[in-house]
């Protein structure tokens, strides 16, 4: 069997195909089996993670900070050592969600093999091997992407950031599952990310668009219903991974639903 190296590296070389109906049609039936595990933990991790946020904010800022203080926050208007405060603060805060973020892509794995699914997956990563390599690879991107995006917000370019920043994040966002299934180390995680995404950019982005529109439907729902409908993402995410580099090896002993380019 290829090697996750390899199989970039065959992607690289020589491409691959990848059909829109197939990778939506297997994250969809993902998404239904993890839909209220996942809610219900991103529920959780939301209220724990507005609770740290608010605490640091407070204990940098002071207790006096209020919602318009925030809303009229800009870079532009505190100094050097705030920036450098601010920057770091940011990317500590992406950095530590992002373990996270793995744990709800394992589940979606689980789902796609017929494993238990638990609200507890979402938290697995807060721990272990892989840990330290999400870690790294998160204040990676998220270091480059905020000095970014602070970069051209103090030369009055906020909107390029903005863009920029989408960009970074839509060719990265395969790293994470490079890294718990494909066990890459983190620069090889991000390089063959941006590797795959790149082949066939347009397909991909077509799936994200249709996704985010599902996701946001979540907000007719009470806004409480963001949190059912954002598992979707990570679905389509694994399954994106799934599909490309061939990561349904023991599907097909738990009968589960298997995209037919990969039978032939």
């Amino acid at each position: 069997m290829k090697s996750t190296e390899e199989k970039i590296e065959e992607i690289k070389s020589h491409g691959y195909e990848l059909d829109f109906g197939t990778v939506f049609n297997h994250a969809f039936e993902i998404y239904k089996k993890i839909a209220l595990s996942a809610g219900v933990a991103l529920l959780l991790f939301a209220v724990l993670f507005c609770i740290i946020v608010v605490g640091l904010i407070v204990g940098i800022m002071g207790v006096g900070i209020s919602a318009d203080d925030l809303q009229q926050f800009s870079i532009v208007n505190i100094s050097p050592l705030g920036i450098v405060a601010y920057i770091v603060f940011m990317v500590a805060v992406t950095a530590l969600g992002s373990p996270f973020t793995a744990g709800i892509t394992k589940m979606a794995r689980n789902a796609s093999r017929n494993e238990e699914v638990a609200v507890g997956n979402a938290f697995d990563y807060y721990g272990g091997p892989y840990f330290s390599k999400i870690l790294l690879a998160s204040l990676i991107l998220a270091s480059f992407t905020t000095l970014l995006d602070v970069g051209l917000e103090l030369i009055d370019y906020k909107i390029l950031g903005v863009i920029l920043n989408l960009v970074v994040s839509f060719l990265t966002f395969l790293t994470i599952p490079l890294i718990i299934f494909g066990n890459l180390q983190p620069m090889e995680a991000i390089k063959g990310s941006i590797i795959i995404i790149s082949k066939q950019f347009l397909i991909i982005i077509a799936l994200l668009i249709v996704t985010v529109l599902f996701c946001l439907l979540g907000f007719f729902g009470f806004c409480i219903g963001i949190f059912f409908t954002m598992p979707l993402l990570n679905a389509i995410t694994y399954s994106l991974y799934a599909t490309i580099l061939d990561d349904h090896e023991n599907e097909s002993q738990n009968e589960t639903y298997i995209p037919t380019e990969l039978l032939e």
